[in-house]
């Protein structure tokens, strides 16, 4: 096997900046990274030149995508976004402390962005607010807005796959955070009719909650077959075809030691 040392870089934690109203990388967060790399050679193969993550909080994320993606390739641009300005300036932090860039913008998902980035995104990572809570806990001030996903975790949710689906190139990637309460056999639907394929890259069980990272790619070969619509049918499918990886990191401890 080969050694930690040997395998591509991503984020260290401990150069990963904070601040009390900034979500800290998580279990969700090192789980979105582990479905970068668990895809990295086809990332390399695809030759991005525009990655934008929409929520950045601590910056983890785009910080570790442009470490694996930058050591063997170049030209590339990254973009992230985030409605708390505090995360906005510790993404700022932890991209500088990992001698990485992007263009950093506070915004609610890609507002004022749309017609400028139209089209041009080739790969997109989201860990967005998907924790079921009140209506009224949505896009509050503070670190409250990282989690709170309104009824059954969706409301962002819901809002940011027709964004997605706007900003994606021709062969653009989503890569994106969901929980089992979110239903994301539902989710996989709705993004099939819009005519995306997907595959579960990672799944995850914690001992608060069962995490999927799906990949979505737009698939214009494949026509929807309306008679395989079923929620429970369509995320059998998936489980059936995607082998799940159920590994754990460890990623405070490996960073911290490197």
């Amino acid at each position: 096997m080969a050694s930690f040392k040997e395998l591509p870089r991503t984020a260290q934690i401990r150069l990963v900046s904070s601040h009390q109203e900034v979500y800290e990388p998580c279990d969700d967060s090192f789980a979105l990274v582990d479905a970068l790399l668990a895809d990295r050679n086809n990332l390399l193969e695809h030759h991005p030149t525009l990655c934008m993550e929409i929520g950045c909080g601590s910056g983890y994320v785009i910080t570790s995508l442009a470490l694996i993606l930058g050591q063997e390739d170049c030209g590339i641009n990254y973009i992230a976004t985030d409605i708390n300005p505090h995360a906005v300036k510790v993404t700022h932090e932890t991209l500088e402390a990992h001698g990485v860039g992007a263009e950093l913008i506070v915004t609610n998902i890609a507002s004022g962005l749309e017609e400028r980035l139209a089209g041009l995104v080739d790969v997109m990572v989201v860990n967005p607010p998907y924790v079921p809570t009140p209506e009224d806990e949505v896009g509050v001030d503070g670190i409250t807005s990282s989690w709170a996903g309104g009824e059954n975790g969706r409301s962002v949710i819901d809002r940011i796959l027709p964004v997605a689906d706007r900003l994606l190139s021709e062969k653009g990637w989503l890569y994106m955070v969901t929980l089992t309460a979110n239903n994301p056999s539902e989710i996989c639907n709705l993004m099939r009719k819009k005519g995306y394929a997907s595959k579960i890259v990672v799944q995850r069980s914690t001992e608060e909650e069962s995490l999927h990272i799906i990949k979505f790619w737009r698939d214009f070969d494949k026509e929807v077959n309306e008679t395989d619509q079923s929620a429970s049918g369509f995320l059998g499918s998936l489980f059936a075809l995607v082998p799940l990886l159920s590994y754990w990191r460890g990623t405070n401890s490996d960073n911290k030691n490197n």
